[in-house]
């Protein structure tokens, strides 16, 4: 598969085991009230069941340097996908390693471009609707619209879009907005934290055939 998947907001071994191989596990650490999230020591259980060919994200939410270094160096993260603000104190292997994620307007509404860090300082970014995307499980979608000028005025860097994405559209979406990679929650759950075997396998089915030149 040639655009890069990413499932988030997991739980249990069962949806760790439907990650793709390419593909990235989501790990919800540091936000407090969402049924997805997870203490730092079971998101460390389930990092090591993470299939090989896989990568292993963190995602947090305004969070302290120190909850960072604990994903990197106990957790075992590859990278930290932040909402909100970066922390002062990070290490540069630390920035190096992190995808902050950028709030778009919600679709049919109006609002700002997001300011795009440079990519000396973040070579990967998100792209999610405004709102609590880590509290609802990128339920929202973005402005596609503006996605697309995002990603067309960053070539050969590598951003993610998520937000309201589902078997059915993400064919549509990934024509539109031309990402590197995709990234869904509750596009593809059985209920919050668990991914549904079959909507995975829909959702990856959509891809191949998008990505094959089908219909």
């Amino acid at each position: 598969m040639k655009t890069f998947v990413k499932l988030s907001g997991l739980t249990d071994l069962d949806s760790v085991r439907l990650v793709p191989d390419g593909g990235a596990a989501g790990f919800l650490v540091g936000v407090p009230g969402s049924p997805r999230n997870l203490a730092p020591a079971r998101a460390a259980e389930l990092v090591a069941e993470v299939p090989a060919g896989a990568e292993v994200w963190a995602v947090a939410r305004a969070p302290s340097a120190e909850l960072i270094h604990q994903l990197f160096d106990e957790v075992g993260v590859d990278r930290v996908q932040v909402f909100g603000p970066v922390p002062e104190g990070l290490e540069f292997l630390e920035m190096h390693h992190l995808v902050p994620s950028l709030a778009i307007p919600r679709a049919g509404t109006e609002g700002a471009e997001p300011k795009v860090p440079p990519a000396e300082d973040f070579s990967r970014l998100h792209l999610d609707a405004v709102g609590d995307p880590a509290m609802d499980g990128s339920a929202e979608r973005p402005d596609w619209e503006m996605c697309a000028r995002i990603v067309d005025g960053q070539p050969g860097r590598k951003l993610t879009l998520a937000g309201g994405l589902t078997a059915e559209n993400v064919a549509e979406a990934l024509a539109a907005v031309r990402p590197w990679g995709v990234d869904v929650t509750v596009g593809v759950e059985m209920a919050p934290g668990r991914s549904d075997p079959a909507r995975v396998a829909a959702f990856l089915a959509a891809l191949e055939t998008t990505e094959s030149g089908g219909a």
